[in-house]
């Protein structure tokens, strides 16, 4: 498992009467302040202020192909090349990182093949590296370096 230190969250949150909503930077628009979005908002700002992933190469819930079915990614970095480099799937923080979560992001992974897969849900975060057909558990997440 990997301890990731989230950065002090530099977010524009706004309430709509019982309703909070936070800005997305990468999306440029406001969207309902769920757990989740919590999770994926704060590991983004640690992608980037942490870790130094550049904006401008992370995707957020873009719609993928996966044979007949449309399904939607949490996160993909993409590499210098614009080449997809890293996917993650982001849950609330109650939701378990058990098997089905894993398998979920790996079958994403099949219609768009990343070197690393992460999961994670706020709390708890696990990553793996793919080394040809198979995935290597690690323990850090790789710094920026293209």
């Amino acid at each position: 498992m990997i301890a990731v230190q989230f950065p002090e969250p530099q977010f524009s949150i706004r309430n709509e009467g019982e309703k909070r909503f936070v800005f997305d930077a990468i999306r440029k628009s406001w969207l309902l302040l769920t757990e989740e979005e919590w999770v994926r908002q704060n590991f983004i700002n640690y992608l980037v202020q942490g870790l130094g992933y550049p904006s401008s190469l992370i995707a957020v819930e873009k719609e993928i192909q996966l044979n007949e079915l449309k399904k939607r990614f949490d996160v993909l970095v993409y590499d210098a090349n614009h080449k997809p480099w890293m996917m993650i799937e982001c849950k609330a923080p109650q939701v378990s990182l058990n098997e089905n979560v894993l398998q979920q992001v790996l079958r994403y992974n099949m219609s768009v093949p990343v070197n690393f897969i992460v999961i994670t849900n706020g709390l708890f975060t696990i990553a793996w590296e793919k080394r040809g057909e198979s995935l290597s558990e690690i323990m850090l997440l790789p710094e920026w370096k293209f």
